[in-house]
Formats: structure tokens, sequence, C-alpha cells
């Protein structure tokens, strides 16, 4: 090894025999050591100096160091894409195979220059990821979701399935808990709709997060999760568990897949129906996607006020149809007539959550389920974003408004302690109309 690498003009192939030459020597200092974790770092360094002394190769300062941060990662992170995971203005980490890694960065997606050694590079990572969560994958399930220990949510698709490789993908999450005032800040919502959710949230009313992928919803459900009073036992229920609530009286629940027998799955429809058993005053599903959804609106509607949950759509009138759909999954033969007459007593509220083209998030609009009228769901909204143009950075310009209608549920809010002035519905120079 010290012969073919002494002059110091290095192929990439050259340095990737070394790295897993160093690799495979620190696995083997490693063997049968006891490693805490606050200093296993220390300890793997050490020992990977030892290994390379022993090689007696002189590499560059700069590259000996870059090369001991990725066997250090190797071994205490998530190798080539630990950086990544580090920087925090990425959001999102993309592997398409081994040779393309992808981020996003402030709302655009770049190539980085990250790449990993080949699959099986690959699928040390994703093993690393879900084997402390009891999660598997391989040929005969060839997709995996999971979250890593910040609570950022992964899922990984390998071979037959992803042709060009294991793929992964991260949606990080902050480390810092976003509040309601940096979605203010940030001009996700204005103050005024603030104070009329935290109000909808304490009133106990029953609420969807409807949204695309990566609008937000997830993060806009955390902050709303944050209004429930400490006094309320909460369970969650999620694929993955991601949510970050605050107060002291949490249940978490999380699915669990089948095991290799196709046995022993635990589904979002099994937590819901066994929370009922749990006396929640709150159930916070992570996202309906199935025939759950027809067991949450049951719950909804036999006194369990004041439930969160998300669904996938792209308005309100998407979100009913949705939710329609996913009752139908359920199995149940119910008219469609009857569905809606769930859906409009359960749901109060629909939030929607958007992601424009210039990559910010924003609610979009804020609609009241007002009932029935006919065979059709009335929905009203109460707050809209209204675009107007795009500037010259690209950026989408428009105005979060209030429509001028007052809620239905406006003596619900008002039981609860909260008497909102008239200005928060009233549009900028207009006047409301009550109702």
């Amino acid at each position: 090894m010290a012969a073919t690498l002494s002059n110091n003009r290095l192929t990439s192939a050259d340095l990737l025999k070394f790295k897993r030459y160093l690799v495979e020597n620190v696995s083997r200092m490693l063997e049968g050591e006891s490693l805490q974790l606050g200093d296993r770092a220390a300890i793997i360094e050490q020992r990977l100096g030892e290994a390379y002394a022993q090689t007696r190769v002189n590499l560059p300062e700069d590259m000996r160091k870059h090369l001991f941060n990725e066997i250090v990662d190797e071994f205490t992170g998530y190798g080539p894409i630990q950086p990544l995971l580090e920087d925090p203005e990425i959001s999102e980490v993309m592997v398409n195979g081994p040779k393309k890694v992808f981020v996003e960065k402030n709302g655009r997606l770049v190539k980085s220059g990250v790449t990993f050694d080949d699959d099986d590079h690959v699928m040390r990572i994703i093993d690393r990821i879900i084997l402390p969560l009891g999660r598997r994958v391989d040929a005969d399930s060839p997709t995996v979701d999971a979250r890593l220990p910040d609570g950022s949510r992964v899922n990984a698709v390998i071979r037959p399935v992803a042709i060009d490789g294991p793929c992964i993908t991260i949606r990080k999450f902050k480390k810092d808990k976003l509040s309601i005032e940096d979605l203010i800040k940030f001009g996700s919502l204005t103050r005024n709709m603030a104070e009329f959710l935290r109000a909808c949230v304490h009133a106990h009313l029953n609420i969807v997060v409807s949204g695309g992928t990566g609008s937000g919803k997830t993060t806009l459900l955390n902050v709303l999760s944050g209004f429930i009073p400490e006094s309320d036992r909460i369970v969650t229920i999620e694929d993955a568990a991601e949510l970050q609530l605050q107060q002291e009286h949490v249940l978490r629940l999380e699915t669990k897949v089948a095991n290799v027998d196709g046995k022993g799955a635990v589904t979002i429809r099994d937590l819901v129906r066994n929370a009922l058993r749990m006396r929640p005053d709150r159930i916070v599903v992570g996202e309906c996607r199935g025939g759950e959804t027809l067991d949450m609106l049951q719950a909804m509607n036999t006194g369990h006020d004041g439930s969160l949950t998300t669904l996938h759509a792209n308005s309100p009138r998407d979100a009913l149809s949705r939710m329609e759909t996913m009752v139908m999954m359920a199995g149940m033969d119910l008219p469609l007539k009857v569905v809606r007459q769930q859906i409009s007593s359960a749901i109060d509220l629909i939030i929607q959550q958007s992601r424009l083209k210039d990559g910010s998030r924003k609610v979009t609009a804020i609609t009241e389920v007002a009932g029935m009228e006919g065979e059709t769901v009335v929905l009203t909204d109460i707050f809209k974003f209204e675009q107007t143009g795009v500037g010259e950075d690209g950026r989408i310009l428009g105005e979060l408004k209030a429509t001028g209608i007052r809620p239905i549920f406006s003596p619900r809010l008002e039981a609860a302690g909260f008497k909102l002035g008239g200005d928060i519905f009233m549009p900028p120079g207009g006047i409301g109309r009550g109702r």
C-alpha cells in the first residue's frame, strides 16, 4: 500500500482503495471494544491515526483531513451525506443512486458534489438508519419509511424497484422547532390568521391540514398542536414519529411493518382504533392516506373533538374528494351522500398549505366546512391568499387577507373564551359579511 501511494499522485480509484483499506483496519481494531456514545468519535479518530501511521503513506494535509472526516462519518454518522445533514441551510437530501446526490437549499434543488463509492455503500447507510428502528428492506420489501434520531423523515427504495441503484430521501427536521411567530415572520400566514387558528384549536374544532408534498403540512401541524392546552391528554399516531409536541401528557404511537412471514403489521388504522380506548382528549394523526380516514371521522363524530390530521390535496375542495375516496378504501359500502354527511359533521376547518413556485410555503386558504346543501358539502373561505404577480427576482407577489365572512362556528370560539374582534375577518378596505 505504501509503495502504491508514496508518490502522492493519487487517482480517485487509488484513494478509494486506500479509504477502504483504512476502514477495514479500523474495524478490526474496534472489534470487541465497547464504545460509549460520548467518546466514540475520539476513539475512532485515534484508531484511524494508528492505522494511517502503519501504512507509511504521506498525503497532503488537506487531503488527509478530508479523508479522516469521511471515515469518521462512516463510523459515527451517515457517511458522505453527514455534512449535508449538518448544514442548516439544507432542508432535504436526495440520493439518486451512488453518484447523484441532490439537496434542497433555500427552496431550490441543486446537485451536490457528494458521491458514494457504490451501491453497497448506499445500502450500508440505509441499514444504519433502519436497523435501530427494527425495520427492514430487501428484494421482497424494497421500500421503507424511517426517521433519524432528530426526527428527520427518511424514505429508502432499493433494487429491483429502484432501477439506477438504492435511493434515499431525507426531509430534515429543524433542530429549533418553528413557532407561530416564525411562520408570521416568514410570511406563511398573518397575525390575524394565527390568532384565529389559536382560538380554533382551543375551542376543540376538528382541523385538517391539506397540501402537496413538501408544502409544510407537518410543520404547520406541529405549530397547531402547540396550541393544545397542557391539561389535555394527547395521542399522536404516525408512520414514522416526527411530531415534536412540547406538552407533558403525550402518548406517541408509531406503525410497525410486517415481519419476514408477513405477519405482525400494525397500521395507522389499527392505531386509530386503539387510541379510542386510551381516553384521549385529542387525537393527532400525522397523515390520513387510507381506510383510517373513516375511523378518524367516526372518532370526531363521537366525542373526540379537537382532533388534528393532514392529508395530500391541492385545494380544500380536493381535500374533501380525497377524504371521500379514502373512506371508500375502508371497505365499507356506504352511499356517497352518507360519506359526505360524515365529513361535513366531523370536519370544521380545512387549512390549505402550499409550496409556491418560488419555493416559499404559505397558508393559501383557511376554509370552513359549513354543512350540506342537498348532496354537496358547502365550503366557505375565511382567509385566502391572492397572487398579484411575480417579482423580478422570481418571487411570488400576493396578499394573505380575510374574505369578510365570519365562520358559523364563531359562537363556539366565544364559548371557549375567544371573542375575536370584527377586524380579524375584515377584508382590506372592505366591509365584512356576518352570518
